[in-house]
Formats: C-alpha cells, sequence, structure tokens
C-alpha cells in the first residue's frame, strides 16, 4: 500500500508532516496520486499559516497521534464557538 493510499484515511485529522526539506504541524486536507495538501498551523498562535502541496515521494515521516498533536487539537477545539 502506498502512502498517500493510507494518508486518504486521516483526511481532515492533525499530523506532523516531516518531509525532505522540512516539517510542519497541520491538518491533512486531500490526498491526490502523488501528493498531499496540508493546511500549516502556526503552533504559537494555533492559526492557519498557509497551504502546502507536498509530493509524496519527499514525505519521509507522519505522526498522527502523540502529545504534540493532542495539544494542537485541544488548542482549536478551546478556539470554537460554543452555544
Amino acid at each position: 500500500m502506498r502512502l498517500v493510499e493510507k494518508l486518504r484515511e486521516f483526511e481532515n485529522q492533525y499530523m506532523y508532516v516531516k518531509w525532505a526539506t522540512g516539517g510542519e504541524y497541520g491538518k491533512l486536507i486531500s490526498t491526490g496520486d502523488d501528493y498531499i495538501e496540508l493546511d500549516v498551523i502556526n503552533v504559537d498562535t494555533m492559526e492557519y499559516a498557509e497551504t502546502i502541496i507536498i509530493y509524496s515521494p519527499l514525505i519521509l515521516e507522519v505522526a498522527i497521534g502523540g502529545a504534540d498533536i493532542h495539544r494542537i487539537v485541544a488548542e482549536v477545539s478551546s478556539k470554537l464557538p460554543t452555544e
């Protein structure tokens, strides 16, 4: 199974993605045949900084769980309006 095929299961979830020239926390927006689209989150302000498209053969690591990811989800969730 190719990485992008597996990542399709995790669309719209927060993760850390490390690739050949960098790494960022973000929300996976979509996956194509050979790319992923990631909304990058500025960890200090918890706001979306930019949207990047990463060529999938350059991806070295994807972390979907863990303490940092849970912290980001908690921060973003706490800023949602309550009714």
